[in-house]
């Protein structure tokens, strides 16, 4: 691992770790508290060394980015002092076998959708759905996929530079702050999304260059991108706000595609007889269906 790659983990560990300490209050914890002034809002590192059963200086040596030989247990003892959730205590891993090369998993991304995929997301005629890599590059879409996220598509972000990648339209184009209606929760997920990706694979130039490029020219995308936040992207519902069909309520699943690392497929089901079903039967009849769009040839 060249230096200024063990600088830059270090820094992702200290900053990641120092965190999640500060979010935690010792009644939170367990802990007692004497006297009224603490100079932390969060736990001290003694006491998360305390509840992770490890000595100060060990402690220590972690959050200041040295994760390297640092055991299962230990990391275990740490998620648990720390309070992390299942996305939190992922990236804490994965930033542990970044920092032990030889435990280091290969990380290698599919960069095409195979014609299995691409004919699964033809038959999918009455729901809108997608494929989209970590980095949010959307990769293929259905017809009517491709007409809810129209406003994403036709961005003029993308006339001259493609794929279409749906967090650049989020920082980039103010239209964003239109088509999601909850756009604060939408950024502050998507920029955890990506600090997610980060653990997982800390050596994606391409991933490396969207954050730099967003953490140069959004304010919004740096102020969030300091926070370390993580999440996983599953399920859930988004509210969007689609110029011909009007505000939509979707639940949404995103699955990964095993047989392709990376990707993922997302596809949006509206209850039955519900407004949402309306609309998307309304969009289906003014785009058409049945044909997918390989996106990322736009």
């Amino acid at each position: 691992m060249a230096d200024s790659d063990k600088k830059a983990l270090a820094a992702d560990v200290r900053e990641f770790l120092s965190t999640r300490r500060a979010r935690i209050t010792p009644e939170q914890a367990g802990l007692p508290v004497y006297g009224g002034n603490r100079r932390v809002a969060g736990l001290r590192r003694e006491e998360v060394a305390l509840l992770a059963g490890m000595s100060v200086d060990y402690y220590i040596r972690l959050e200041r980015g040295n994760l390297t030989g640092a055991s299962d247990s230990v990391l275990d003892a740490l998620a648990h002092a720390l309070q992390l959730d299942e996305a939190e205590r992922t990236h804490l891993y994965d930033l542990a076998r970044a920092a032990t090369p030889s435990g280091r998993r290969p990380t290698v991304t599919a960069s095409r959708v195979r014609p299995t995929i691409l004919r699964l997301l033809d038959s999918m005629t009455d729901v809108p759905a997608y494929v989209r890599n970590a980095r949010f590059d959307i990769l293929a879409a259905n017809t009517l996929g491709r007409a809810l996220y129209a406003p994403v598509f036709d961005s003029p972000l993308f006339a001259r530079r493609g794929p279409v990648n749906s967090a650049r339209f989020m920082f980039l184009d103010p239209a964003s702050q239109e088509f999601w209606i909850d756009w604060e929760k939408g950024a502050n997920d998507a920029v955890a999304f990506l600090r997610t990706e980060t653990g997982r694979a800390p050596h994606d130039k391409a991933l490396t260059d969207l954050i730099g490029e967003l953490t140069t020219k959004s304010d919004d995308f740096a102020r969030r991108w300091a926070r370390h936040d993580v999440k996983f992207h599953r399920s859930g519902v988004k509210n969007l706000h689609h110029p011909l069909v009007g505000d939509l309520a979707l639940p949404y699943e995103a699955m990964d595609l095993p047989a392709d690392p990376g990707l993922r497929l997302n596809f949006y089901t509206p209850e039955p007889d519900s407004r949402e079903r309306e609309a998307l039967g309304m969009l289906a009849s003014w785009a058409g269906t049945g044909t997918v769009v390989p996106a990322a040839n736009d």
